[in-house]
């Protein structure tokens, strides 16, 4: 949650419910990706 709240903001700017929960949803999403693209392949050798 903390690296969430440092990239994304520490708050959500929509009122409702529901656009609260898809915003979130989208935000992680966003920080996956971004964490999948940081990770190194491993290639087996031999």
């Amino acid at each position: 949650m903390y690296r969430v709240k440092q990239l994304f903001g520490g708050h959500l700017l929509l009122r409702d419910y529901n656009e609260q929960v898809s915003d979130a949803m989208a935000m992680i999403c966003a920080l996956n990706k971004m964490t999948l693209a940081g990770m190194l392949e491993t290639v087996r050798i031999s």
